[in-house]
């Protein structure tokens, strides 16, 4: 079996460019994970996902008939085998609930495949999400999760919203937060949504964007209030 390396921005991309190569499904070709991709913040300390790839031979190819029929036995079985590509002693339970699959991860080295900001969790719910999609006509939202973290960067993203708002009405001055992804810049602003005195946007461009929060109404001072 003979291994080329194939690089991308992200790993799926990677695998993108490897299935391309050899016109042949992930299914059906032998992938190593060199490395995950990381974006970097503001272009610097960015590097590419990197994967070694070989065809399959014989019985092991497959078209992955009837996909649709056991969609949480089939992305337990690829999750399981990514992590095991990474070098990872992992298991993995799944459960689908309509449109929702849900995939919970249980290691030992639950730091290491959270990452920085979740960026590794991230990168391995997205690359499951697209190769699934590929291989499914039913549209799914992936969701995997690692020792309750989403439950806890929620809860954490919610304090931080609150906090940034008590900051605003305090100050009367706009709160810029750090750059975030779509699905934690939508926690933000759902927490405040229900403030009548605070308003929220994201400002900037790609897909990971600053939140800033400001007030619905500039307070008046006393000297800029009608004469009575």
């Amino acid at each position: 079996m003979e291994f080329l390396e194939f690089e991308g921005k992200t790993t799926e991309e990677a695998i993108q460019h490897a299935c391309e190569h050899f016109q042949q499904p992930p299914d059906n070709l032998e992938i190593e994970i060199i490395s995950v991709g990381f974006p970097g913040l503001f272009g610097l300390g960015s590097r590419k996902a990197k994967i070694r790839a070989a065809l399959r031979s014989g019985p092991e190819l497959s078209e992955a008939p009837g996909m649709d029929a056991d969609l949480a036995a089939r992305g337990k079985e690829i999750l399981s085998r990514l992590l095991s590509l990474m070098g990872e002693a992992a298991q993995v339970q799944a459960t689908l609930e309509g449109d929702r699959l849900s995939l919970t991860i249980d290691s030992p080295d639950a730091g290491l495949l959270i990452g920085k900001q979740g960026q590794t969790l991230e990168a391995l719910q997205y690359l499951l999400t697209k190769i699934l999609a590929r291989q499914s006509k039913k549209k799914l939202r992936v969701m995997i999760d690692i020792e309750s973290y989403r439950a806890r960067h929620e809860q954490a993203l919610v304090q931080l919203a609150l906090k940034s708002g008590e900051m605003v009405k305090r100050t009367g001055k706009p709160v810029t937060l750090t750059p975030m992804n779509p699905h934690d810049r939508r926690i933000i602003h759902l927490a405040l949504q229900g403030d009548s005195e605070l308003k929220t946007m994201s400002r900037g461009e790609g897909l990971y964007k600053k939140v800033v929060v400001y007030p619905a109404k500039k307070k008046e001072s006393p000297d800029n209030s009608p004469a009575a």
